[in-house]
């Protein structure tokens, strides 16, 4: 009789593995949206910085310029 239950064990197991290792290709392929999504947002908030800035540089330019110096 062990054989019979050794036999029937071992299909289990491998399901049971098969199983375990599709929920961690399911959760490694959300952690690298989640990861593709953040960086996509990080970027994103990169370039409005960045943008903010230079728009923020142009106007301080162009105000310091644009009045004579002896009139406020």
């Amino acid at each position: 009789m062990p054989s019979v239950s050794h036999n029937l064990m071992r299909p289990v197991a491998a399901a049971a593995c098969a199983c375990l290792l599709a929920v961690g290709a399911a959760g490694c392929s959300t952690t690298q949206e989640k990861a593709a999504a953040k960086q996509l947002e990080s970027t994103q908030i990169l370039k409005e910085q960045a943008a903010a800035k230079k728009k923020a540089k142009e106007k301080k330019h162009h105000g310091h310029h644009a009045k004579p110096k002896g009139e406020k």
